[in-house]
Parts: C-alpha cells; structure tokens; sequence
C-alpha cells in the first residue's frame, strides 16, 4: 500500500511541477520564434535595400513572407491557445501578405480536443451531476475544438431537439493570459522601433476581452440580450442567436439549441455539391444576402444598442436554410459608453460622406490621439479612417502594410487608441475579410449611414433636415459590386 502511495504522490508531485513549469516554458518558445521572425524581416530589409530591380525585389519579399509565414504557422500550431487567434486576427486578405493569409487560414477552426474524461469531469463537476442523469445522448467525439473551449452534440432527456455542450479546455485560462502578456511586451517593443501605432493599447484590451471568455455565464447573459435586441428591433432578425438552456449554464460549461447549418467557409463546397454555380446568379443572390444579414445586424448592435458579438471570424458563422445566417459563440461582447457609440456614429458619416474635417473631429472626440508626418494632414487622416473602420478600402490600397513608406501609418502615427475601440476596429476588419472571401466589395459605412444618423438624432445631436439618407433603407445593397 506505502509503494502505491507513494507511486501516487510522486505523480501527483510530477502533475504539480509540470504546470508550474508550463507557462515558462511557452513564453521560452514564444520569444525564440517571435525574435526568429522577426529578425528574419529586417536581416531581408537590409539584403532587398541593395537590389534595383523592382520585379526581382516583389519575387524576393514573395520568397519572404512564405518563409515567415511558415514559421508563423509552426508556432501558432504548436502553442495553440491564444496563437490561434492571433492567427484569426492577422489571417486575413486585406491585412496580411497573401502567403500569410493562405498558411494561417487554415488554423482558424483547428485546435488540440480534451480527451473526453477530462470533459466529462468538467461538466459533472460544474453541473453536479452525472453525464447519463443529464442527457440522453452524448457524442464522445467533438463537433469541434476552439481555443477555450470544444463543444460536444448531445440530447436532452426527455427532449427530441440536439443540443451543443459547449465545455473550457481545463487550465487553459492560465496559460492563455501568459500569451497575452508575452505579445504585450512585443507589441511595445513593436510600437517604439517599426509601427507608430498604439499596439499596446490594442492588446491591453485583447486581454480584457479574452479574460472575459472564460465565464459563460456572461456568454449565456450576452446571448439573451443580443436575441431580444435583435427580435425587439426588426420585423425578422437579420441573424439567428442561438437559444440558452438556463439551468445547464456554469462559469465553464454551458448548453444551448444545436443549429443545423453549413461553416460559411465550405459554403463553395456546399454550393458545387448541389450543383450551383459559384460565379453565377443564384450564388451572387445568396452572397449578398449573407453579407446584408450581418452587415445590418452589426450596424444595429454597434451604432444603436452599443452592445455588440465582437468576434464575427468565419468559425463563428453558420449558413442555414440557404442563405440564412446564425452568428455563434459570444464569449467575446462589447459594451461601448454612449460618447463612443456616438463618437464612432459621427466617424461613420465622415467616412460615407468622405469628409475629411469631419474625420479628423472625430478622432479627437473618439480620443484617437495622432501625430502626422505629412503636409496633408487631413487628407492623409481620412484615408487612415478608411483603411482602419471600413470594409472598403480607399483608392489604391489592395491591403494593409503597415512597414510600407507610403504607408497612412507612417504618415499619421497612433500615439493614443482608445482600448474600447479595438473591438470595432477587429468587427470591421472581420467583416473586410469575409467580403473579400465571399468577392464582394462594399463600404460598410455607407451601408451604417442611416443607422448612424438615427443614434445621433436620438441623442440631439443631428437636426433633421441634415438626415440625408431618412428615406433610404439598409436593405438597399445596390453599391455591392463584385472583385474582379
């Protein structure tokens, strides 16, 4: 028996060590990468400065970035967590190079699953009871794998409808809070050598919001107030907010109604089974729809209720009965202060009015601090106000390089983002890149214009008779236009 205990504590004691251990050892691994990426960039910068010939020099910086992009790829695979969403966040046409984006596009929904013992103790010990007391079926094998958390098909007893069980990754919170900080102390570094942009600030409210996710409590509590926001503001919600089963939610497990539907990713894949064409009138139709849907549900939560699902990546995003769209997993909500909902209203207009005195007023009253390097200012600031909160990017802009000469970031350096901000700026951003996938190209703040005006003149702040679009309808997507 003393062998056996002693067996017993030895492991135990190895358990302990181990964990204690672990964060160290990620942060080890995240700085040798990210110093090995990093001094690749700028040992090629110097290399490149020596070549004339331009098309030799974009073959080269091709060569590059698929270089980094593997490497980038290597580690966001291989620490998981927070990488994944890192990768979530940089993965996306208009914001990365294309290897970039064609590499880490594929992390977005691939994350290591809890074997299912460890799931089932979780679950038992945050709803008190046994797996079979619960429910009357249960799929060992996950629908997926995130990065907090993997969700699992199950049956109610006594209920005909599927569930989804969604359950946190044991110990994951601690090591996903290391991440942040390691990428904190990057981002500073960043800010004061290679970007003029408030990166700091950005990540400081990556950790609030992630910090958030591991209490779906507040996920259930979000869920029910943007589905009543939704249904209490419009004929037929724009999207479908899944349904929470009140009495199986906990800080770490929490079930909800199972929607049938098709990952907006493999909705060319779904389309050619069926035999449509993608290019063709029917996919056109259903694409503009989706892209409607959204847009139109995100323009309401942001610019009228303020309270918004601040992460609408392609794994959140379910097409169902066609072209009817559900928005999953609201760990990540925001709840912007009237003077930034507004704020960001007026910013709105600039941007659809392509106003350039009236950006620039709204980046002081949003607390955008910048310092420009350039002799048109103003000019300069707008086409920044674009490429930063509009899905359509301004002339001449294919994608966002920050270390680029001509860069509006090197012309306006960020010296202040407000942190609150950061998770309209990632929407957008996200939003961007799914109309890039889905090839159409819109400017969403054209589309907001009469959302924005309507939060404004509710609060006093717009007359009237300077409501220029009173008559037109969201629903109009008329200035849609698809890539070439």
């Amino acid at each position: 028996m003393s062998g056996i205990a002693s067996r017993f504590d030895f492991k135990e004691i190895q358990e302990k060590v181990s964990l204690h251990l672990r964060p160290w050892h990620r942060s080890f691994q995240f700085w040798v990468r990210a110093a090995d990426i990093y001094t690749g960039y700028k040992v090629f910068q110097v290399r490149v400065s020596f070549v004339k010939d331009v098309q030799k020099q974009h073959a080269m910086w091709e060569r590059q970035h698929e270089l980094a992009a593997d490497k980038i790829y290597a580690m966001c695979s291989d620490l998981g967590g927070f990488f994944l969403k890192v990768a979530q966040i940089i993965g996306k046409p208009d914001l990365a190079p294309a290897a970039w984006v064609k590499k880490l596009v594929t992390l977005c929904d691939q994350a290591p699953a809890t074997p299912f013992d460890g799931v089932q103790r979780v679950l038992e010990k945050e709803l008190g009871q046994s797996i079979s007391e619960i429910f009357e079926k249960f799929d060992v094998n996950p629908l997926g794998s995130a990065s907090i958390a993997q969700v699992h098909l199950a049956r109610l007893k006594g209920n005909k409808n599927d569930v989804v069980v969604k359950v946190q990754h044991p110990g994951i919170q601690e090591l996903m809070m290391t991440d942040i900080r390691n990428l904190q102390a990057f981002a500073l570094y960043m800010q004061k050598t290679d970007i003029k942009f408030d990166l700091y600030s950005v990540t400081k409210e990556m950790e609030t919001q992630i910090g958030y996710e591991f209490d779906f409590l507040r996920e259930a509590n979000a869920m029910e107030r943007i589905h009543h926001f939704l249904y209490e503001n419009n004929r037929k919600s724009p999207v479908l907010v899944p349904r929470v089963v009140r009495d199986l939610a906990s800080r770490r497990v929490l079930v909800m109604e199972y929607i049938d539907g098709i990952p907006i990713l493999k909705l060319g894949d779904e389309m050619a089974k069926r035999g449509i064409n993608p290019g063709g009138k029917m996919a056109a139709a259903a694409k503009q729809n989706i892209l409607k849907s959204l847009t139109l549900a995100y323009g309401q939560m942001i610019l009228k209720s303020g309270f918004f699902h601040a992460d609408p990546h392609p794994g959140n995003i379910l097409i169902y009965k066609g072209s009817e769209v559900a928005l999953l997993d609201y760990g990540q909500v925001k709840d912007l202060p009237d003077q930034l909902r507004l704020g960001y209203a007026n910013l709105v207009l600039a941007i659809a009015d392509n106003d350039p005195v009236k950006a620039m007023e709204s980046y002081r009253e949003l607390g955008i601090g910048t310092v420009s390097n350039c002799g048109n200012e103003q000019q300069e600031l707008l086409r920044l106000a674009q490429t930063m909160f509009d899905t359509k990017l301004p002339p001449g802009v294919v994608m966002l390089q920050p270390f680029s000469e001509d860069s509006s970031i090197k012309k306006i350096a960020v010296e202040s983002f407000p942190e609150e901000l950061f998770s309209i700026l990632r929407t957008v951003h996200l939003l961007r890149g799914l109309s890039v996938g889905l090839g159409i190209n819109f400017s969403c703040a054209e589309q907001w214009r009469p959302i924005a005006e309507g939060a404004l003149y509710n609060a006093g702040r717009l007359k009237g008779a300077n409501r220029k679009s009173r008559v037109r309808k969201l629903s109009s997507f008329r200035r849609f236009s698809w890539r070439n």
